[in-house]
């Protein structure tokens, strides 16, 4: 959301960090979806139209859970789009690279991608670090890059905002960025409040890109209603495995709520800690690991009662009329015996089918994908595109906004962020199950606190 990391969950590992995959994915259907090696059709094609076949690459840590779901959440994409007529009557092919959150890896198979398939379209990138590492290559090459993973609003202010031309073909439509996160979070401290009478906030965050905003503006955003206080504050580097010296400060500050932004594979540590401990705090704010379908397993159930924002509310909420109809083709198509988890999209994979999908959208529109000879008419389209995806309204910035080409927030009534919704994990029987808490709009259950609490 926001959130990333080199690792999802420590027992998500299928392969080393570093290790090149490529996929080339073209389907005539949700169910013919078809694999062969990277050698059978490497140079094909100019890229920007200059064939009969839609390139369209995605980037992203496909050997952990969070890229697995992107990457196949772009397969149905692609399989609609076929489904559908193709883009702008061309065939549509998906080549799928992983970057190991890597950003020399991703700056390797970027390369591929663009100088040698020729790809139409880049989608994805998980790590904002590793999308901050390609962003100048993808810039000169002019292709349109949709980023769907990675938060760091510097991305787009030190870039788009200094220099609009060079960095016009990237935009990102999923997550909002970290700093509306943070605006977000706050409203939802505040909700916390009515609810509960909670009002003492800790925040404990990785050392890391993405949570710069919660690290530097949140504690402020969240003081500024006058009930809330934040009484502790501190990061966590990335190889922290004993969470026990953070919880105790959060306790001995007397923290209703610890809102703690984690990406990396120690997150089921840390929510294992809080509650076998049974520390006297909510465990709320941003958990990657949490996002997963099957971290109900990965930590024995010690992750019931806590919480996480994610696009697409993990898939329980119907956020749109796209939301089910999206979630009930990917379990249909990626779930069951042999398949690995996970067995629901994840943020990540809401924003990939949405990206390709807008930007079909946006091609449209413009009447063209040769970014070669019409780069700024497919631009002004995509600025000019309002779609409903299944994580919602995607509409972007302009050139003249603080945060250029970068996704739009949704706001209800009062005035709230609520394209990035929270959910928690509730009891269901013997296991486990996602349910969304906020905005109300889209809840599907109440917020429920630590009954050691």
């Amino acid at each position: 959301m926001a959130n990333e990391d080199n690792n999802t969950l420590e027992s998500d590992r299928t392969g080393n960090d570093a290790v090149g995959r490529r996929t080339f994915l073209g389907a005539a259907s949700a169910g013919a979806l078809t694999t062969t090696l990277a050698g059978c059709m490497g140079g094909v094609g100019s890229g920007g139209g200059g064939d009969d076949v839609f390139k369209i690459g995605h980037l992203g840590p496909t050997e952990l859970q969070m890229g697995r779901g992107a990457e196949r959440s772009a397969e149905l994409a692609v399989a609609e789009l076929k489904d559908n007529g193709g883009v702008q009557g061309q065939d549509v092919e998906l080549l799928s690279e992983d970057t190991g959150g890597s950003p020399s890896e991703a700056e390797r198979v970027t390369q591929n991608l663009v100088g040698s398939d020729n790809v139409d379209l880049l989608v994805g990138t998980f790590v904002s670090e590793v999308t901050q590492g390609i962003i100048d290559y993808v810039a000169e090459r002019d292709v349109p890059f949709i980023i769907t993973g990675s938060a760091d609003p510097a991305t787009i202010t030190e870039n788009h905002g200094q220099d609009y031309e060079q960095y016009k073909n990237i935009v990102r439509t999923g997550p909002i960025n970290s700093d509306l996160q943070a605006e977000g979070m706050a409203g939802y401290a505040s909700h916390l409040n009515d609810l509960h009478g909670f009002e003492n906030f800790s925040i404990l965050a990785d050392d890391a890109a993405w949570t710069g905003s919660f690290r530097d503006i949140l504690p402020d955003l969240i003081e500024e209603d006058s009930d809330l206080s934040v009484v502790h504050e501190d990061r966590m580097a990335l190889d922290t495995d004993n969470f026990n010296p953070f919880l105790d400060d959060a306790a001995d500050a007397d923290a209703d709520v610890v809102m703690r932004f984690i990406a990396h594979g120690g997150a089921a540590t840390f929510t294992s800690t809080w509650a076998q401990n049974e520390y006297p705090f909510a465990l709320e704010g941003i958990s990657v690991p949490g996002m997963s379908p099957e971290f109900w397993g990965a930590t024995n159930g010690t992750c019931l009662y806590e919480t996480t924002s994610q696009s697409g509310a993990g898939g329980v909420s119907e956020l749109t009329d796209k939301t089910m109809p999206f979630v009930e083709a990917y379990e249909e198509e990626f779930t069951g015996d042999g398949q690995d988890p996970p067995s629901k999209p994840m943020y990540m994979g809401f924003n990939s089918y949405d990206g390709i999908l807008f930007y079909a959208k946006a091609a449209e529109e413009a009447g063209t994908t040769d970014y070669n000879s019409d780069l700024d008419a497919i631009v002004d389209a995509m600025l000019n595109t309002e779609f409903t995806g299944a994580a919602g309204e995607i509409s972007l910035y302009g050139e003249d906004s603080d945060y250029p080409n970068d996704l739009k927030e949704s706001r209800n009534e009062d005035g709230i962020i609520s394209n990035f919704p929270v959910t928690q994990w509730h009891e269901d029987g013997d296991g486990g199950v996602v349910e969304c808490v906020y905005p109300e709009q889209d809840a599907t259950a109440e917020h429920v606190v630590p009954e050691w609490i």
